[in-house]
Parts: structure tokens; sequence; C-alpha cells
């Protein structure tokens, strides 16, 4: 039997017991290692039926609360069977997921793309209440906040640049953009959103701090046409202050991306003391 025919046989067998969720859910699938974050944070292991299989992986940045929960592929057959009341996800499923769940009686709990802080603010508040945990949801709101409070402002506006294996950076626009204005730092890159590192620029003009997301994955190293292999994308983080920025940190935007803007304000502050 085809793969289509399959899930329209599923979908059809779960669609009149499906129980549809309220916020009070106690069998709760998440799809995807974004979404797991939410469920992790927010939830008792009681209500939580299964995350996804990315859950403990390296970039994951609730992974050490993931131990020993059961994992489920994000594939309709797999999680309709486990007979949740509630799915959350962020991109797990495919772009039909949600409504293919709906219309299987089974309520989808979306996770918003995000941009700004003002962004992941609103997406903890709309997860929580989704959840119906809402007061959860603006206790980490609160931590946030005062940890965003409490950076220390440098005496000098330094300028960093973000730079992955792949050779990706971001300009303004972008939520790394948003990142190094919280930790008090200038975006050496000017152009608008997510642009390849500027080599051209770097051989006449180098920033004062590099940000260096996702190096220390195994699997993330530049490939043979990545302009992280050229001598003058090399030289920036051997020449320059770096600043090691894990792949938990910044793989989906959440709280936790404070822990990076922290790290990137300690090392500003630590230049201004020499």
């Amino acid at each position: 039997m085809k793969p289509f025919a399959i899930a329209a046989t599923v979908l059809v067998i779960f669609a009149h017991n499906a129980t549809i969720a309220a916020p009070d859910a106690e069998r709760i699938v998440s799809l995807d290692f974004c979404a797991d974050q939410y469920v992790l944070k927010m939830l008792p292991r009681s209500r939580i039926l299964a995350l996804s299989p990315n859950a403990g992986e390296y970039f994951s940045y609730m992974r050490d609360s993931a131990t020993n929960i059961p994992t489920v592929r994000p594939v309709a057959e797999d999680v309709l069977t486990l007979k949740p009341d509630l799915i959350i996800r962020s991109y797990g499923g495919g772009p039909h997921a949600s409504r293919f769940f709906e219309l299987a009686g089974v309520s989808v709990l979306q996770v918003p793309f995000t941009n700004s802080f003002e962004d992941i603010r609103s997406t903890i508040r709309h997860i929580a209440d989704g959840l119906g945990v809402a007061q959860k949801g603006e206790e980490i709101i609160s931590t946030m906040n005062r940890r965003l409070e409490n950076i220390r402002k440098s005496d000098s506006k330094r300028m960093a640049l973000y730079m992955t294996p792949t050779g990706v950076t971001s300009g303004p626009g972008t939520l790394i953009h948003e990142m190094f204005q919280a930790a008090d730092l200038g975006n050496f890159q000017r152009q608008p959103g997510w642009r390849s590192i500027p080599l051209e620029r770097l051989a006449y003009e180098q920033p004062a701090v590099i940000a260096a997301a996702f190096f220390t994955a195994e699997e993330n190293y530049p490939s043979m046409w990545s302009p992280m292999r050229h001598p003058v994308a090399k030289k920036q983080m051997i020449d320059q202050p770096t600043v090691m920025l894990q792949g938990a940190w910044t793989a989906c935007a959440g709280w936790y991306l404070l822990d990076a803007i922290e790290a990137l304000a300690k090392s500003a502050a630590t230049d201004d003391s020499r």
C-alpha cells in the first residue's frame, strides 16, 4: 500500500475517536526539537506522551530533561497510534501536518516563527496558554527580562561578526542582530538578512569579536565550497577574540538565547577591563 493510502486509512480510523484537546491535555506529543524545548520546560513528565527523536541531541537545549522520555517520528501513522490529545509542533511533520492532525480530531499547538525578543515573549505566552500553564510562561519571561536587564554595558561599542561552518552570517533584521544589540555589541555585517561572510571586506577590515556558532558539532565541518575555507575567514578566528556559541543556544529562538547573549557580553566586559 502506498504511503498516502496508509495515511488516509489511519486518518479514517482515528478521526471519529480522537478527542479535541483543551489546555489541560494530558497526552501531549511534540513533533520536533524546537517544540520539545517548550514541552520540557513547561510541563511535568506525566503530561508528556512523546518527544521528537532529536530531543536528546546536542542541539536541543533541554536535552538533559529528555532522558527516558519516549520519542516518536513525525509520521502520521506513528503519532496517531499513540492517541495524543494535543500535538505541539514548529516544523515537524511537514507543511500540511497541522491540517492533517486537526482533520483527525487532534488539536495542534503551533510554535510560531520568531525573529525578535518581542516575538520570543509572545511565543512563550502563546505556548504556555495553549498548554494551560500561563503562570509558568510569565515566570520564564520574567526571568528572561531580568537577565537582559542585568547585562553589563561595555564602555565602547565593539563590532561582532557571526560566523558558521557553512560560511553564513547574519545582518540587521534578524534575531542574531538583536542578540548582538542585547549584548551591547554592534553587528559587523551591515547588509540585512542572512548572507555569506563578507570576505572582501574582511581582507581590509576586521571585527573586534567573532561569535562562532555550531563549530563544536563534529558533522558541521566546512564543505569544499564554504567561505569558511578561505584563509581570510580562518584568520578571523585565530586573530580575533572568539566566543564559541553552543548550537543549542541559537538553533531555535527561545529564552535560552540569553545564554549566548551573556557569553558575548562577558567577553566584551573582559576586553573593557584590559
